[in-house]
């Protein structure tokens, strides 16, 4: 069964279109207009081993806050609906990543109650174009889009582009493990028999 989508959101701020393939390679495209949030798009899909594609169009002249909170929107709902039912699928994924001096903790359950949990001071307000703050906004809405409960935390950290390097490639690593399929599964990993 193939676990693909592509989703596509327009409003008067961006117009997204986001594909994703959970079985893929790690091959990816990204064009946001944001030098380094497409750095962080193309680690998230490398390191979660996924095909990725996302093509955003923005207010960039106001700022990067739509472009980045409704990119995470979109490829929330493209992961949800490549999950269809979660039957077979793991559910919990963690990991840790370090960056040099940075130590980024991620652990999320794909569990269908949105939630986040963001424990990490970001030094700078800025690196290159890409607003620092934003790395919240873009989790909280990937969080409540795909449905999951999400936790990141820094361990430790001085250099701004280290620690949101660390936390994208930790988030990629740990929804590689939570969206991996165990053949020892039957049905949802859920004594309710959903998720």
């Amino acid at each position: 069964m193939s676990r693909t989508a592509t989703i596509e959101r327009v409003t008067g701020e961006t117009a997204i279109k986001v594909s994703i393939d959970l079985d893929g390679s790690g091959q990816i495209q990204v064009a946001t207009g944001i030098g380094f949030f497409d750095h962080m798009l193309i680690l998230l899909g490398k390191h979660g081993l996924f095909n990725l594609t996302v093509e955003a169009k923005g207010d960039l002249y106001v700022d990067g806050h739509h472009t980045v909170e409704d990119t995470g929107i979109v490829l929330g709902q493209a992961l949800a609906k490549a999950l269809g039912d979660k039957a077979g699928i793991k559910r919990y994924g963690t990991a840790f990543v370090p960056m040099d001096e940075a130590l980024a903790m991620v652990s999320l359950d794909i569990s269908g109650r949105p939630f986040l949990v963001f424990d990490a001071v970001l030094p700078s307000e800025q690196v290159g174009q890409f607003d620092s703050e934003l790395t919240e906004e873009f989790l909280r809405a990937l969080s409540v889009h795909a449905g999951l409960t999400l936790h990141v935390r820094l361990l430790s950290g001085k250099n701004t582009h280290h620690i949101i390097e660390a936390i994208f490639k930790a988030l990629g690593r740990a929804l590689d493990e939570a969206t991996r399929r165990d053949e020892r599964i039957q049905g949802v990993m859920s004594t309710k028999g959903m998720i």
